[in-house]
Formats: C-alpha cells, sequence, structure tokens
C-alpha cells in the first residue's frame, strides 16, 4: 500500500513539473537553442513542449524495451518471468477449473467422469494430494476396488492426507469382514487423530468386538475427554465395559477378581442389570447377603427385571415358600404398581398357594398386556382354584398366540437376544441392548391357532389384564406343554372333519 501511494506521488509530481516547465515555455518570448553535430536549431514555445513530450515518451519506450529484454534473457537462463507467471497461471485456471468439476461429478454421483476430471487436474496442478482424494472416492464408488486402496496407499505417502489414506484402507478391510486389520488401522488412525468421532466409534466397536475391555475403555474414556460423548452416557458404558471385563474374569476362573470388577461396574451404573445382578452374586458368595439386597433393591428401583428377582432368590436359596413371599416383600413394595412387580408377586403367591392372593397381584394383566407369561400364570390360577380343564386349556390356547413380551432387544436392529450382551450378535452395536418388548413382526400364525380358544374351551375369566416376560416359570413351561398337546389334538379334529 505505501509503495502504491508513492507512485502516485511521483506521478502527480512529474506531472506538475511538465506542467510547469510547459508553462514556462510557452510564456518565453526566445525558445530553445538546440546543438546537433554542430548545426544549431532554434525552437519556439510549442516546438519546445512537443520535443519535451516526445523525448518522454521515448525514454519510456526505451526502458520497456531494456525491461523486454532483459526479461526474455531471463526467461532463456530458465528464471520466473511475467511471461513464465502468464502461462503458470493459465494451467492453473484449467487444473482448478477441472478440479472444480471433479469435484461436483464427485458429488452428483458420476464417479467416472469425477475420476477423468481428476487425472485432467493433476496434469495441469500436480498435486496429488488433492486430486488423488477424488480419484480414490471415485473409484469406490464405481466399485474399483483396487484403484481405490492403491490410490489410499499413495496418499499414505504424505504427511497432511496420511490420515485419509489410513481411514479409506479401514473401511475397506471393514466392508471385506477383516476385522483384524481394521482394528489395527483404527488404532494408527486415532492416534495421528483422537478427536475424530467416526474413527473413535470405529475403534470401540472392534475393540468390543474382540473382547479388549482395557482398550475399549481407553478410547471410551477418549471420546469423554474430547467431548465426543456426554459424561452420563459414558459413565454408563464404562460400567458395561467394566461388566463384560467382569464376565470374561469369571470365565476363566478368577472369581474374587470378577467380584471386584462387578461391584465397581454397579456403583458405575445402579440401573445397569446384569452389573446388579453379578455384583450381588458375588457378595452373597462373600457371605454378604445384606449388602447385596442392598444392591438388588436399588436396581429394582430404577428397573424392576426378573434377573434381580432370581438373584433375590439365591440370598436364602432354602427358604420356605410362605417365608420367601415375606422377605421379597420388601423388594416388592418398592414399585408396587410396575408390571414385573405385580407378575413376581403373582408367582410368589402361586408358589405359596394362595391363588386368590396371585389372582389380586395380576389384576388387570390379562386384560391390558396379555402376553404369554400372564396367560399361563392365569392357567396355574385357574387349575390352583380348581376351574375345570376346559377352562385352564383355554387360557393356555390363548399363551399360544399371546406375545412373547419384554427380552433384551437391539435398539439398532430390533434383534433378539436371550441374554444381555455388551455388543449385538447381529449387527455389533455397542450397549444397544434394552429390556422392552420387541415390536410385533407381520408373521402369519400357524393355520387354525386363532380357532384354538373355541375350540378347547373359554376362559371364562373375569376383568383381568395380562403382560409380557422374557422367562417363563415352572408353571409356565407346564402350560405351554399342556398347550402344545392341545393345538396338536385340534389340528388332528381339523383334518379329520376335513376328510
Amino acid at each position: 500500500m505505501l509503495w502504491s501511494l508513492l507512485k502516485i506521488v511521483i506521478f502527480v509530481a512529474a506531472v506538475a513539473a511538465l506542467t510547469l516547465g510547459a508553462g514556462y515555455l510557452m510564456e518565453s518570448t526566445g525558445g530553445v537553442m538546440v546543438t546537433v553535430a554542430g548545426t544549431e536549431y532554434t525552437l519556439g514555445p510549442l516546438q519546445s513542449v512537443l520535443a519535451l513530450i516526445l523525448l518522454v515518451v521515448a525514454l519510456y519506450i526505451l526502458f520497456k524495451l531494456l525491461s523486454l529484454l532483459v526479461a526474455v534473457l531471463r526467461f532463456i537462463n530458465g528464471d520466473d518471468t511475467a511471461l513464465s507467471r502468464y502461462f503458470d497461471r493459465n494451467r492453473e485456471k484449467k487444473g482448478f477449473e477441472a478440479l472444480s468439476d471433479g469435484l461436483t461429478a464427485l458429488a452428483a454421483g458420476e464417479g467416472r467422469l469425477a475420476m477423468a476430471k481428476a487425472q485432467k487436474a493433476e496434469r495441469y496442478l500436480e498435486r496429488p494430494e488433492i486430486t488423488n482424494l477424488i480419484v480414490a472416492q471415485a473409484a469406490e464408488m464405481q466399485g474399483d476396488r483396487k484403484k481405490a486402496e492403491a490410490t489410499y496407499k499413495k496418499l499414505l505417502t504424505n504427511d497432511k492426507t496420511r490420515f485419509v489414506g489410513i481411514r479409506g484402507i479401514m473401511h475397506q478391510r471393514l466392508a471385506e469382514g477383516d476385522t483384524e486389520t481394521a482394528m489395527q488401522l483404527a488404532e494408527r488412525a486415532f492416534a495421528l487423530k483422537p478427536k475424530h468421532e467416526e474413527v473413535q466409534d470405529i475403534l470401540l466397536r472392534l475393540q468390543a468386538g474382540k473382547h479388549d475391555w482395557a482398550g475399549a475403555r481407553k478410547t471410551l474414556n477418549a471420546k469423554l475427554k474430547y467431548g465426543a460423548l456426554p459424561r452420563d452416557v459414558h459413565k454408563r458404558r464404562d460400567a458395561v465395559l467394566a461388566l463384560s471385563e467382569a464376565k470374561d474374569v469369571l470365565d476363566n476362573g478368577k472369581t474374587i477378581e470378577a467380584r471386584e470388577v462387578s461391584i465397581a461396574a454397579n456403583k458405575g451404573s445402579p440401573d445397569l442389570v446384569p452389573a446388579a445382578a453379578m455384583a450381588a452374586r458375588g457378595l452373597i458368595t462373600d457371605g454378604k447377603k445384606k449388602h447385596a439386597a442392598r444392591i438388588l433393591r436399588k436396581a429394582w428401583e430404577q428397573e424392576p427385571h426378573p434377573d434381580l428377582a432370581a438373584a433375590y432368590a439365591e440370598i436364602e436359596p432354602d427358604e420356605s415358600p410362605n417365608a420367601r413371599l415375606k422377605r421379597f416383600g420388601q423388594l416388592t413394595s418398592i414399585r408396587p404398581e410396575h408390571r414385573e412387580t405385580r407378575l413376581l408377586n403373582a408367582e410368589l403367591h402361586l408358589a405359596a398357594e394362595d391363588f386368590p392372593g396371585a389372582r389380586r397381584a395380576v389384576g388387570d394383566l390379562p386384560e391390558t398386556e396379555p402376553d404369554a407369561r400372564v396367560l399361563s400364570i392365569m392357567a396355574a390360577i385357574e387349575r390352583g382354584e380348581g376351574a375345570s380343564d376346559r377352562v385352564v386349556r383355554g387360557w393356555l390356547a390363548r399363551a399360544l398366540t399371546a406375545p412373547r413380551g419384554p427380552a433384551w432387544v437391539c435398539e439398532n436392529c430390533n434383534h433378539i437376544h436371550a441374554d444381555w450382551v455388551p455388543v449385538c450378535t447381529n449387527c455389533e452395536a455397542f450397549d444397544t441392548l434394552s429390556w422392552k418388548t420387541p415390536p410385533q413382526s407381520e408373521v402369519a400364525t400357524p393355520v387354525g391357532a386363532e380357532m384354538l380358544p373355541l375350540l378347547v374351551g373359554d376362559e371364562e375369566q373375569p376383568d383381568l389384564p395380562a403382560a409380557a416376560s422374557a422367562e417363563p416359570t415352572t408353571a409356565d413351561l407346564e402350560a405351554h406343554a399342556e398347550a402344545s398337546e392341545t393345538a396338536e389334538s385340534a389340528e388332528e379334529q381339523q383334518r379329520e372333519k376335513a376328510n
């Protein structure tokens, strides 16, 4: 800016000086005498002004010719000149136009055109760290995995694009199912960019799949450190990893270490049902029954679950049904209106042969939440109260086609698991299992199943509802066995009628 201002000041001063000189010559009475090779020339005022202007123009042209001559000599010598810069700017313009067209084609899904434009841009720009990115992604879009991998490997040679190359090859290995190599690449990518959320998630999932719980916990801590995970979610998932580590330790026969880790997992997330159950069982083994009961009651307060009830029963395995019913009162009084509490109460009353108490505990579940567990309990209640076989079979027939009830369901793919696992066995998502009623599929029931209640009898039930569970009791299993026999006999009757 100062140089530009200085040039403007010099130009104005030169113009002022020339104007002043021209004015002086025009006002003078004489002229200008010029002697060239012994010959004198006398110029008038106007002629002097014109001669001065021509002299200035001639000097300007002379300087420009000298500058051009110097530039040509420098160009011949190989130095950077205005001429070479002109050609360079022209090449850059064409290169960036091709690069822009390549990016547009890539965004539009035209892989072949994107590759062609990227190769053209490379000829003009000679910037492989830019053009190779487009070539690699375009090759993947075209399904040319070999070219894509070869291009990603080229990116590894440049510090600026090394992460992109590793990430690209990692995704290819994941697509091929080579999780071992993919995990190594994910670790390298994580070392380069520990803040990258996608790499964090992939590495965490692969580590969990390989049961590398210690490594997974480090990755999880990194997600918390760099703000990619809320603190409450981190606390929950760290407890999940600790519980998984405890299970592996328990499988190796190190029961003491497993108890310590499971107790730590329970402290990290008291609402994690498997952690609470494992911690309680560890305390029961150590003879700390009161501590185990406290853990289970705290978890039951968060979410009643059959596994918690099973662990609570193990505190006193040899007690009588009536004593168990009394002891469980401390647990069932926490959330008495929850369906799991009501079903647990009903099963406890059934074991104590208090059938009216079991009916009161079930309440309206057979109407509001009629699933296999609820309907099986109702069949056991009817049998205990001396109802006819026709009534009992009617309940069992309904249980055959009733919903399954709550189970461990993956939130990501809705896959149902018999037991809790940290990683979904179907989609390999981490910490996505929740205890809930699975979505009902549009699977048709067996032919004639909807007619079973009419064939085997009416329930003759009062206004009662039913709920679902994933863990049947002994009465449930007997009920289902009888229902299966009933269904077979009903189908035989239908075939005989058809014949």
